[in-house]
């Protein structure tokens, strides 16, 4: 199911796919023009779920400011939760050094738990997601996007060797370069698929699932995510959006 909600001008088109696949280009020379891109097309999708004017926002695994810069422009009341301290830019206020497995906050503390791009780089991401659910409120909504493991950047900077495995492509970027990637397999990177996200999603009894869908991808290409391994390599980035019981 896929609700009109307040942001209801937001639609997954392929103009806007054509425009974030772009943006990634500059993601390892200019991190901050990609992430302020999708921080902001991240706050429209959010806005098509829930309304985000007054609410209390944790964004886990939030980093750099890009986006709390546009949640709080949206008028969101902005914390992060992040696994160490940070010097970076906007990193600063309502963040609070915790373990996305084990959120140091009360149950039903917030009306949104967001997280982008996280999940591939935690031990237990399902144990995560449920703490997502665990901290909002009744009612509240919980999003989660994470990069497919057979995606197209599955492998993040060792993409597309990690088609060959994971430990394989750590490897040969290591005997390529001379260093490890900052994103190792098996330490700070795992390999979740489109499958368990859908089997968790269907497992879970915390809350309602309001959608399944393909982040980066156009509407009309969202059929694929019904059929076993086109739904893997099509699919870059899956998103899950929940409303809690």
């Amino acid at each position: 199911m896929r609700p009109t909600g307040p942001g209801g001008g937001w639609a997954p088109t392929l103009r806007r796919s054509v425009r974030l696949l772009r943006e990634f280009r500059h993601e390892p020379v200019d991190p901050a023009r990609f992430y302020t891109a999708l921080a902001d097309d991240s706050v429209q999708m959010l806005d098509h779920y829930a309304p985000l004017e007054d609410t209390a926002l944790l964004d886990v695994g939030g980093g750099p400011g890009y986006f709390r810069n546009a949640f709080e422009q949206a008028g969101v009341r902005y914390y992060s939760v992040d696994v160490e301290d940070s010097d970076l830019p906007g990193a600063s206020g309502n963040r609070v050094i915790g373990s996305g497995m084990q959120l140091p906050f009360r149950t039903g503390s917030f009306d949104i738990a967001y997280s982008s791009n996280v999940l591939e780089h935690v031990v237990d991401p399902w144990q995560m997601a449920e703490e997502m659910l665990r901290v909002v409120r009744p009612g509240g909504l919980v999003f989660i996007s994470y990069t497919v493991w057979y995606g197209p950047w599955g492998g993040h900077e060792t993409a597309p060797w990690h088609y060959f495995g994971g430990m394989r492509a750590r490897r040969r970027y290591v005997r390529k370069l001379g260093r490890e990637p900052k994103n190792r397999f098996g330490e700070s990177l795992f390999g979740v698929t489109v499958v368990d996200g859908i089997h968790w999603a269907r497992r879970q009894r915390g809350g309602q699932v309001l959608d399944i869908t393909a982040r980066y991808n156009p509407g009309w290409s969202h059929v694929l995510l019904r059929i076993p391994f086109l739904r893997e390599v099509t699919t870059w980035n899956l998103v899950i959006v929940l409303q809690r019981h």
